[in-house]
């Protein structure tokens, strides 16, 4: 996987790519239209954060590229890379349970916040990319 170039981009499977950890000043595109809503990407070696019509959805820190970004009612899928360790925060359904799953491995059950924040820590490599998985129980 690479960053990607175009900052966010559909994918053919209908899925979403965005992200790029590699740039050394903060770059964003706004107005990206998919599946009827409106998207805004910010991101950089520091921080990649996404919108969905101007509300919360994705955050790392520092900086990630995600590859095949899907988000259901149930579930949130996605293959993350970055230069090191992240912290990444989720915008999900409020006080609800999730089971997390990183590369196929249980990472156990998180509840989120009142504001619906789900916070994970995932270990990186640039050289190979990470799968996340959040189901709600």
């Amino acid at each position: 996987m690479a960053v990607v170039e175009e900052l966010i981009r559909k994918e053919s499977d209908g899925t979403i790519s965005f992200g790029n950890y590699e740039l050394g000043e903060k770059a964003k595109k706004s107005d990206f239209e998919y599946n009827g809503d409106t998207y805004k990407i910010k991101t950089f070696k520091e921080i990649t954060k996404l919108e969905r019509n101007e509300m919360f959805v994705y955050e790392s820190v520092p900086g990630t590229a995600v590859e095949k970004f899907s988000n259901s009612n149930e579930e949130i899928k996605f293959f993350v890379e970055g230069f090191e360790d992240a912290q990444i925060t989720l915008e999900l359904e409020a006080e609800t349970e999730y089971d997390i799953t990183v590369n196929g491995k249980d990472a156990g059950t998180m509840k989120t916040n009142l504001g619906g924040k789900l916070s994970l820590s995932v270990e990186l490599d640039p050289k190979s990319r990470v799968e996340v998985s959040i189901k709600k129980k």
